[in-house]
């Protein structure tokens, strides 16, 4: 016998509609979570990248908050390979975690150590190795590359754990070394614009491009960029083991050295009838039978102008990108020319001198 349905006064109603809630939890931080603490990014690390060129972490530990710095700031700047760190794999641009080690034992204290004594640390680096362009078929932002370099920078300064800024020149363009780009980059993000808000005595750069000659416990440097790099700032220049095993400085001729001409120019000025402080151009004159003359400036400079009103009755040749279109034209117009025996104005091409050879075998270089 059935039971009889009981009598409702009410109105039935369907249950109530279960609300979705989105899920504030993201999928970085579940995989952080289940990573063990040794391979936890360390907190208070930001990175960003610069003009889709420059790679730039900033690490400050403990979430502490740094005091204003009282100025004006001594900064102590280091390149990265083979200067902090040299690899332990068969490859030094194996990047991970544990793919290096500190090319000497001395550098986590004596890096401490400075931060004691109140300086700005940097890391000032050409990665050239170092790929930034987006995989359009991968959900991952970040190329292989990058991820490898993140983590074993993020390493270095979890083992240090002092405030710590790294710069990664990846193209070649105004931050690649020896060009100030990540010097200057470094100064608007610590605030030291100001003219007088770095210690420019006290500040120093340390670097193994030094272009040093091989010896029998070396090899010959692979560039001078990083002197160059010190040079173009204006401050010390100290190879590692000159910084951090206290050895006597190597004798260095920079070749070519742009302070040589302009000491000589202000001689020959000052020898002349024209007064010391005369605003008067100084006069250019063809020194050797085979001269090279390079321009360095923005468009608009006057180069052009230059080269027609005084280079050309000289008996220069002119080469020119914007004549020439590709850099591999100017190149061999260059060559030939010298080859020939003429003096040539190149105006101006970038990065064009690296793969130039003067005649007698010198080599003019801009890294």
């Amino acid at each position: 016998m059935k039971r009889a349905t009981p009598h409702s006064t009410g109105s039935i109603s369907p249950p109530p509609i279960k609300r979705k809630i989105d899920s504030t939890t993201t999928s970085k931080a579940v995989a952080t979570f289940f990573k063990p603490a040794s391979q936890r990014p360390p907190e208070n690390l930001i990175w960003r990248i610069v003009e889709n060129s420059l790679v730039v972490g900033r690490y400050n530990p403990n979430e502490k908050t740094q005091d204003e710095p009282k100025l004006p700031v001594k900064v102590a700047a280091f390149d990265l390979d083979d200067t902090i760190i040299v690899a332990n794999t068969g490859s030094k641009w194996a990047r991970s975690p544990t793919s290096w080690k500190w090319w000497d034992q001395s550098i986590p204290g004596r890096l401490k150590q400075l931060h004691e004594e109140g300086y700005a640390i940097v890391f000032l680096s050409n990665q050239g190795n170092v790929s930034l362009k987006d995989n359009p078929k991968s959900l991952q932002k970040d190329t292989p590359s990058l991820v490898n370099l993140k983590n074993q920078i993020t390493s270095i300064f979890r083992q240090l754990d002092i405030p710590l800024s790294f710069y990664g020149a990846t193209a070649q363009d105004r931050f690649r070394k020896p060009r100030t780009g990540m010097w200057d980059e470094m100064l608007d993000d610590l605030g030291l614009q100001a003219e007088d808000a770095v210690d420019v005595d006290g500040s120093f750069y340390v670097g193994d491009a030094a272009g040093r000659a091989k010896t029998d416990q070396r090899n010959k440097d692979h560039a001078p960029s990083d002197r160059h790099l010190a040079a173009n700032i204006g401050i010390r220049f100290q190879t590692p083991e000159e910084f951090f095993l206290g050895a006597a400085p190597e004798p260095y001729d920079h070749g070519f050295d742009p302070l040589r001409h302009l000491e000589r120019a202000e001689i020959s000025q000052t020898s002349s009838e024209v007064p010391k402080d005369s605003s008067t151009a100084m006069t250019f004159t063809k020194n050797d039978p085979q001269e090279l003359v390079i321009f360095c400036g923005s468009p608009g400079a006057g180069k052009s102008t230059f080269f027609w009103d005084v280079l050309e009755p000289l008996g220069y040749e002119r080469v020119n990108q914007d004549i020439l279109k590709t850099r591999d034209r100017c190149i061999k117009k260059t060559r030939e020319l010298l080859a020939a025996g003429s003096s040539v104005a190149v105006g101006t091409i970038p990065l064009f001198i690296s793969a130039f050879h003067a005649p007698g075998g010198g080599q003019v270089e801009t890294n």
